[in-house]
């Protein structure tokens, strides 16, 4: 199979296919991570303890509010994951050559400055609007609410209720903390994977083409990823769900938190450092095995495209 023969059309639809469906099994680990990410928010000694871990939060929300309530959030999650992983599969590589150009840059090569950009610059404009919504959604809970509670009844009656309270910037509230947060993965992920892989083959312990290799690999590359990026993930999750008011001058802002390195500093103060880690592990069970079902997913759909569709124009 090659990619290459896909184009860009084509890689952004069949990559975000792919991505959907990781995201159907991974989404209840990310209401769980939303929901601990929460918990205890700015309140010294923990605050009240509605959850006790990742397994907690799926039962209780699971008895309470169904299946419906551990897959809260889908909605806006597909259209995140479409938008997101579509775009770095279909537009990151243009963008990434397009950069390396601007700085002189020879467009082969991978330079990580480059790339984090590219990737950092996509999922911040294309994503951010799909994960504020998705997040808020997440939260909710009628049983056993943790942070701030927005009750929105669809995706779009999120978005239209975010725009008329706050107007359409609004809907980009937190992009800057997610610039932060997909930097801050994006800048280890792939140096860590290809470490791990060299590690592996190296020293004799897989062959490189085995899919195990691929698994290990890409395990180790999602916990290297998951402990550079969690406290911008919290911070993330946090400034999206925060409740906002109006200045004199009719700008809205967070009641919370400022700006990310704002949100750092008070979770630091108020909840010592392992605030920043809240949800760590349901983070993990969803990260991890998104990111290898997604690749896989993308591998198996995109040969079968090309396999039995051919290329066509979209």
């Amino acid at each position: 199979m090659n990619s290459n023969a896909l184009s860009t059309a084509e890689a952004f639809l069949l990559g975000g296919l792919a991505a959907c469906g990781a995201l159907t099994v991974s989404n209840p680990a990310e209401v769980a991570k939303t929901r601990l990410q929460l918990q205890g928010e700015l309140a010294k000694g923990g605050g009240v303890r509605v959850y006790r871990n990742t397994f907690d939060v799926l039962i209780k929300t699971a008895r309470n509010e169904g299946i419906h309530g551990i897959q809260k959030g889908l909605g806006p999650a597909y259209l995140y994951q479409i938008l997101v992983n579509g775009a770095r599969l279909g537009f990151y590589e243009p963008t990434r050559q397009f950069i390396n150009g601007c700085v002189n840059i020879d467009n082969r090569q991978q330079h990580l400055g480059t790339s984090v950009v590219a990737g950092a610059k996509w999922s911040a404009t294309l994503g951010s609007p799909m994960f504020l919504v998705k997040a808020r959604m997440q939260a909710y809970s009628p049983a056993l609410p943790v942070g701030t509670q927005h009750h929105y009844r669809s995706t779009l009656h999120a978005l239209t209720c975010i725009i008329q309270d706050e107007g359409p910037r609004g809907l980009l509230r937190g992009v800057n903390a997610a610039v932060l947060r997909t930097a801050a993965g994006s800048s280890v992920q792939v140096p860590s994977y290809v470490w791990a892989k060299h590690q592996l083959v190296g020293h004799g312990i897989l062959p490189a083409d085995s899919f195990w290799t691929f698994l290990a690999s890409s395990s180790v590359s999602g916990l290297v990823a998951l402990a550079a990026m969690q406290p911008t993930d919290t911070v993330l999750t946090r400034m999206y769900n925060q409740p906002t008011r109006v200045l004199p001058n009719g700008k809205h802002v967070g009641v919370l938190y400022k700006n990310p390195i704002d949100a750092l500093v008070k979770i630091f103060r108020t909840e010592g450092p392992l605030g920043w880690y809240k949800g760590s592990f349901a983070h993990f069970l969803r990260f991890t095995p998104h990111t290898i079902m997604t690749l896989t997913f993308n591998d198996m759909i995109t040969s079968f495209y090309i396999r039995n569709v051919g290329k066509m124009e979209i």
